[in-house]
C-alpha cells in the first residue's frame, strides 16, 4: 500500500492509495470512505443492486463482531470461517474488493467496562466475546483481510473518562499492537495484510500524543483515531485532540477514524487531516425510513442549489420549523440532512426523492412509492432507499475531492453547514 499526496491545504490531504488488494491493482482516492457491511454483506442489498450504485468504494469494511459467530474454532488457537460469509470472504461476490477487517460494528454501539489487561469485549449476535490478542490473530487469518483493525481498548467514550483509565487504554492497546505484529509474522497468511495501528487516550491530551508517538514507532500500514464516536466527548474538545494527534503522525500513511459519518462533521475531521471514514450514516437513515437530501454542489448560488434538489416549492419559515419539529417527535435521531419519507405529506409526490439524483431510485421511483412501501412494511423500501443513500453519501464524497481540487472547500463546507442548522 502506498499513498501519494497531491494536495495538503489547512491540514486537508488529497491523495490516492495504490497498490491495495492481494494483486495490488486496487486504488482509493483521498478523503474517502469504506463500504459498510453487515455481516460481510452490504445490508439490504444483493449483489447485483450493488453494481447498480455509482462510486462504490473499492474498500469493504467488515466488522469482527458481526462476524465472531461464523468463524469458529477447530483445533487450538485454530479458526475456520464457516460456510455462511465465504462465499464473500473469498471474494465470489466482490471478486476485485480490498477487505478491511475492524473490532466494532459503527451501527451498533457497544455497552463499556467489559475490558481487561488481557482480553478486548465484541458484541456480536449472540452477545459479548472476549477477544485475546491471540485469538483474535486466530480469526484474522480465517478471515485473510487485506487491512486489518489491531485489537485495542478504546473503552474511553463514556464521557467519565479519568487521566488514569486513559493512560490504562494506551498502554493496552500498545501492549495488544506489539502481540498482534508478533503474531502476525509468524502467520504466512496475513503476510500480505497491512496492520492498521489505534491511537487512543480518551479526551487526555497527552494520552493521545503519546499513544501516536509510540504506534507511529511501529511498524504498521496506518493509523485510526479511535474514541471520537458518539457524544461523550464536546465537540470542541474532539476536534483538537484531532488536529494534534494527526500532527504527530507521519504524512506517507494513511489515517481513518470511526463512528464519524454526518456530513458536518466528516468535512471538520478532514480539515484537521483525517482520511478515511466509514459508510454507516446511510445505513443509519435507511433504517429511519429516511433518504440523505442534502445538497453538495457547491456552485455560486448554493442556497438555489438546496431547493431545487430537495424539491422545495415554499421554503418560507414557518413551514420549515413545522416540518423540523414533526420530524423531530418522529424520531429524535434524524438529522436535517434527511427527508422522513413515512410522514403523509409525501403520500401524493411524485417527484423523486431528490431533484436530479442519478441513482436506481430517483429514475425509475418517486417519493409517493417508497412511502407506500415504508408505511406497509415491504422489504423493496429498504432496498431502494440504501440504493440511494449509499450513492448520495459517495458523490457526496466525489465532491470533496473536486472541491479540495479547485480550491473551494470552502464554499462546500459552508454550504453543508448552513443545511446543518
Amino acid at each position: 500500500m502506498k499513498l501519494s499526496l497531491s494536495k495538503v491545504v489547512s491540514g486537508c490531504r488529497l491523495g490516492t492509495l495504490t497498490n491495495l488488494g492481494k494483486n495490488g491493482v486496487q486504488t482509493m482516492e483521498l478523503p474517502g470512505c469504506l463500504l459498510y457491511t453487515k455481516t460481510g454483506s452490504p445490508p439490504h442489498l444483493t449483489h447485483d443492486t450493488l453494481q447498480a450504485i455509482k462510486g462504490v468504494p473499492a474498500v469493504v469494511q467488515l466488522t469482527l463482531s458481526t462476524l465472531s459467530e461464523t468463524v469458529y474454532v477447530t483445533q487450538p488457537r485454530r479458526c475456520q470461517v464457516s460456510d455462511v460469509p465465504r462465499a464473500f470472504i473469498q471474494r465470489t461476490s466482490m471478486p476485485e474488493s480490498v477487505l478491511y477487517c475492524s473490532l466494532h460494528d459503527p451501527g451498533t454501539p457497544c455497552p463499556p467496562g467489559y475490558n481487561n489487561n488481557k482480553t478486548v469485549s465484541i458484541w456480536g449476535y449472540g452477545g459479548r466475546m472476549e477477544m485475546t490478542a491471540s485469538k483474535f490473530m486466530s480469526m484474522q487469518r480465517a478471515l485473510q483481510p487485506d487491512w486489518l483493525q489491531c485489537l485495542s481498548d478504546g473503552d474511553t467514550i463514556s464521557g467519565e473518562t479519568t487521566r488514569k483509565r486513559a493512560k490504562k487504554s494506551v498502554d493496552r492497546s500498545l501492549s495488544f499492537l506489539d502481540e498482534c505484529l508478533q503474531l502476525q509474522k509468524k502467520s504466512p497468511e496475513l503476510q500480505g495484510s497491512v496492520m492498521v495501528g489505534v491511537i487512543e487516550g480518551g479526551d487526555v491530551l497527552e494520552e493521545r500524543l503519546r499513544s501516536a508517538k509510540e504506534t507511529a514507532k511501529r511498524p504498521v500500514g496506518g493509523f485510526l483515531l479511535d474514541g471520537f464516536q458518539g457524544q461523550a466527548m464536546a465537540k470542541e474538545t474532539k476536534l483538537k485532540l484531532m488536529a494534534s494527534v494527526t500532527a504527530e503522525l507521519p504524512e506517507d500513511k494513511p489515517r481513518l477514524i470511526h463512528g464519524i459519518g454526518k456530513p458536518d462533521e466528516v468535512l471538520e475531521c478532514i480539515e484537521r487531516g483525517v482520511d478515511v471514514f466509514e459508510s454507516f450514516f446511510p445505513y443509519q437513515v435507511t433504517e429511519r425510513g429516511c433518504a440523505l437530501s442534502f445538497s453538495y454542489n457547491y456552485n455560486p448560488d448554493p442556497e438555489a442549489a438546496v431547493i431545487k434538489q430537495n424539491g422545495i416549492q415554499d421554503a418560507g419559515k414557518n413551514g420549515t420549523e413545522k416540518d423540523i419539529n414533526e420530524t423531530s417527535k418522529a424520531d429524535p435521531e434524524i438529522t436535517l440532512f434527511e427527508i422522513f419519507l413515512k410522514e403523509k405529506r409525501y403520500r401524493d409526490d411524485f417527484g423523486p426523492l431528490v431533484h436530479g439524483c442519478t441513482c436506481y431510485c430517483c429514475q425509475n421511483h418517486s417519493r409517493a412509492y417508497v412511502h407506500h412501501l415504508l408505511v406497509t412494511n415491504e422489504l423493496l423500501a429498504g432496498v431502494l432507499l440504501m440504493m440511494h443513500n449509499f450513492q448520495h453519501y459517495f458523490s457526496f464524497f466525489h465532491s470533496i475531492r473536486d472541491a479540495l481540487r479547485d480550491d473551494r472547500l470552502d464554499q462546500l463546507k459552508e454550504l453543508i453547514f448552513r443545511q446543518a442548522l
